[in-house]
């Protein structure tokens, strides 16, 4: 049965994270509206590729524009099925916007399902919705889940496993994608 799903995403979003999800969603039928703060439907965010290539930490280089579809100032939370976050530099500066924050609350107190990979968690802790829950990330947001009050699942090494948490689904970076998205569209 097709789901109506909201994502929300922001100027420097992780472009597979971002991309990858949404046409996984759509090639299964469901409508998957994508929103950021202060743009409408017509407008773009600009994506970066994160890479893992035997630094200390992952790389980025410029990447798509990605189309946002719907307008943020309108959406009504209550008209969605479940909620995708995805990662990159956008959680960052995203998890300051209360209605953003309102939103995530929104979707966890309904106990509808989320998925959120790499950064995206920082959103979660931001918005307090992480208490007694398990949630894995990209391992250097791992002390903001602990600070949250959840418990960080360290990924495989390989950085391709998803951990599920009841209605909360979450992965450490775009290699999981296969996992994340299998178990999200288990929750659906």
């Amino acid at each position: 049965m097709s789901k109506r799903l909201l994502m929300i995403v922001g100027d420097f979003v992780e472009d597979y994270e971002a991309m990858v999800p949404y046409q996984i969603l759509l090639c299964a039928g469901h409508s998957v509206d994508t929103v950021c703060p202060d743009k409408t439907a017509g407008d773009s965010v600009a994506t970066a590729i994160h890479d893992f290539e035997g630094h200390q930490t992952y790389s980025e280089k410029p990447g798509h524009r990605f189309a946002v579809t719907a307008d943020f100032a309108t959406i009504d939370p209550e008209t969605y099925d479940a909620l995708v976050i995805p990662g990159g530099r956008a959680p960052e500066y995203l998890r300051l916007n209360e209605r953003v924050l309102q939103i995530v609350r929104h979707f966890a107190d309904a106990k509808k399902p989320i998925a959120a990979i790499c950064h995206g968690p920082q959103i979660l802790a931001a918005a307090g919705v992480l208490a007694d829950r398990h949630c894995s990330c990209y391992p250097a947001v791992a002390p903001e889940i602990t600070a949250g009050g959840g418990t960080y699942v360290t990924p495989a090494a390989t950085m391709d496993s998803a951990h599920v948490d009841g209605n909360l689904v979450t992965a450490p970076a775009w290699p999981a994608h296969p996992a994340w998205m299998r178990e999200f569209m288990k929750l659906l």
